[in-house]
């Protein structure tokens, strides 16, 4: 079996807001840019007649980024189409947010997953550091879900 990071990865937090919270946050194409170290300071493209594209710039080497957010409130999961252009977008990246009562927990609380896919053409060193700041990026999200007006 190959290594299990091979091609997905994941990461999670335990949350102290609620689930629709956490959903609404995670959705927010605007508050991508507060947590995506990929798509840093996020703007609306075209929020006319295109609200669901937004391009930040890449902390790493200041690159533009796109971003087309598919959220769907009913089971609570967000994708996330990137890529370096708008016509060029591909699902690499989702969320799921699991509501506490769900899973035992707190009522008012949720739990965040962070998915990845690893295209075919990545090699391991940026794997490794979408992992990476995937794990960090799922810090940023618990603390500002569990700030005032996160």
């Amino acid at each position: 079996m190959p290594d299990k990071d091979a091609l997905c990865h994941h990461a999670t937090v335990d949350v102290a807001a609620p689930a629709e919270r956490a959903f609404a946050f995670m959705a927010d194409g605007l508050k991508l840019g507060t947590w995506a170290m990929g798509c840093w300071n996020t703007r609306a493209v075209d929020p006319d007649s295109d609200p669901g594209l937004f391009v930040g710039n890449s902390l790493f080497d200041g690159a533009e980024g796109y971003v087309r957010i598919v959220a769907d409130r009913a089971l609570l999961a967000i994708d996330y189409h990137v890529g370096a252009t708008p016509d060029r977008l591909a699902h690499m990246n989702s969320a799921r947010v699991i509501p506490g009562a769900t899973l035992g927990r707190a009522p008012a609380s949720c739990v965040v997953t962070l998915l990845a896919w690893r295209p075919a053409a990545m090699d391991d060193a940026r794997w490794q550091r979408v992992r990476v700041t995937h794990e960090a990026e799922m810090l940023l999200i618990q603390s500002w879900l569990t700030r005032d007006g996160g």
